[in-house]
């Protein structure tokens, strides 16, 4: 019998060993390095599908761990929380935070994220946004999360490479940049709704063009992708529409740009005979910047609004071709502080070795329009002291400013530096509100003349031929809706 005992207590022996050295080995080091950051295969992850019900997607990205020693995450979690329409899973584990997640040396772990959108909710933000925080030895990283937020058409980093039209069926969402290609056009059908993201622009390349047509009653809108009450009026919230040097033939009617940085840059001219922008009967506003910016370019533009922008409302640099008709340009702007006139003439910029390039202004040309502010004065002429071309006409226009308008080759029958009554200019409403405007039968008949469209009318459809003169600006006084006149 013991010879039969002896191999078992051998083989209970050797377990127990095995046991034994298993229970003293050291557990894997633990990396603590405060300086320590994860690695991550993606910095931001879209979900990019465009939802026509309510909607599911999931998208997947990986979290390294660089060191060669284990690593301990000690949180991980949505910033927005329960609040998010987003949800993660790790390692079978789904919820808004994790804690304490080891990733070994050397390792990754994926992290599976679900958005679930309601797209027809027509209240919710048209891109939703969030975050996965992650915190390693009191280091913070996160990874942003962007979806859409609505059925609409999204364009994100993309380049029209053909004639295409924006139609009015559901919003247009632009994310990152959107590219006008030479040689082609796009157009905007009336009442379609453009929505930039933070810093996006939609762009016309050389030889392309832009074709705004929006109506009186159907007007095109400009703004940024952020819907709620509280961005109703913040500025900034989207870059700009940007004719680059050399686009042609762009036309904007009726639309109404607001609350990005610059409205319209409109760069050096093209290969036409047109000018390169022709604006009518459209509304900027509320821009963190600029509201037109021409540099060394051809603009036409009759009864638009241009207002309330943290920098100037129009900046004319560069020299360039300039025809303004029945134009109301205002700033009131009070969210900062503002340097700046409204309204910039410019002839010469200094070039990298910071020698002076002159560039002709061979016309700006102001009829019937008023330029007006809290400023003192709000004209700005930067001609270069010692020469250059620098053509500019004030015709039947009202002025804030301190300069002598006695020239009547100038300033032909300008008044300055009174009262437009305007309805509510800080939030550039610039109709003349009461019977004592300076605005009300100032203007001059002639300036309708040679326009290039019928500008009879003012920008909401009313005559302007049915009185002693043309209201200045681009409002026509309203008796049906104020005391009449005593003409």
């Amino acid at each position: 019998m013991k010879s039969l005992k002896k191999p078992v207590y051998k083989t209970l022996l050797f377990f127990a060993v095995i046991a034994l050295i298993a229970s003293c080995a050291k557990d894997e080091p633990i990396d603590r390095d405060t300086g320590l950051k994860l690695e991550f295969s993606s910095d931001t992850v879209f979900f990019d599908t465009v939802f026509t019900t309510i909607g599911t997607s999931t998208q997947i990205f990986k979290v390294f761990n660089p060191s060669k020693d284990k690593i301990v995450i000690s949180s991980i979690t949505l910033a927005r929380g329960d609040a998010s329409p987003f949800r993660f899973n790790i390692d079978g584990i789904s919820s808004t935070t994790i804690n304490d997640l080891e990733i070994a040396g050397k390792d990754s772990a994926f992290v599976f994220v679900k958005v679930t959108i309601d797209p027809n909710q027509a209240n919710t933000p048209l891109v939703q946004n969030d975050s996965i925080v992650f915190i390693t030895n009191s280091n913070k990283q996160d990874v942003k999360l962007i979806a859409w937020g609505q059925d609409a058409h999204f364009y994100r980093n993309g380049v029209i490479g053909s004639d295409y039209v924006f139609t009015a069926d559901k919003p247009h969402v632009i994310y990152g940049y959107l590219i006008v290609d030479s040689l082609f056009t796009l157009t905007i059908d009336p009442g379609a709704r453009i929505h930039l993201h933070s810093g996006s622009m939609l762009i016309v390349y050389r030889d392309a063009s832009l074709k705004v047509n929006g109506t009186k009653d159907n007007p095109v809108i400009f703004e940024g992708d952020r819907l709620e009450d509280y961005y109703r009026d913040i500025a900034g919230q989207w870059g700009r529409i940007w004719l680059y040097a050399g686009s042609i033939n762009n036309e904007i009617n009726y639309a109404i740009i607001r609350n990005g940085e610059v409205g319209i840059h409109a760069d050096t001219t093209g290969n036409s005979p047109n000018p390169t922008l022709r604006l009518s009967n459209t509304l900027i506003y509320n821009m963190s910047g600029v509201g037109i910016l021409g540099q060394g370019t051809s603009i036409e533009a009759v009864n638009t609004v241009v207002g309330n922008c943290g920098a100037r409302s129009v900046s004319l640099s560069l020299g360039g071709r300039y025809d303004f008709r029945h134009c109301s340009f205002g700033n009131f702007w009070n969210k900062t502080y503002r340097r700046e006139p409204a309204l910039l003439l410019n002839n010469y910029y200094y070039d990298i070795d910071n020698n002076v390039q002159l560039r002709a202004l061979d016309k700006a040309y102001f009829g019937n329009c008023v330029i007006y502010g809290d400023k003192d004065d709000e004209i700005t002429l930067d001609k270069f002291p010692e020469g250059g071309t620098f053509n500019y006409k004030f015709d039947h226009c009202l002025l804030k400013t301190k300069f002598d308008i006695s020239d009547v080759l100038l300033y032909t029958g300008c008044i300055k530096n009174e009262d437009p009554w305007f309805t509510d200019p800080y939030i550039a409403e610039y109709q003349p509100d009461t019977l004592i405007s300076a605005l009300i039968d100032r203007g001059s008949a002639e300036v309708l003349n040679d326009a290039f469209i019928n500008i009879s009318k003012d920008l909401n459809d009313n005559s302007r031929v049915m009185d002693a003169a043309p209201d200045i600006g681009a409002y026509e006084f309203q008796e049906a809706i104020l005391p009449k006149k005593n003409r």
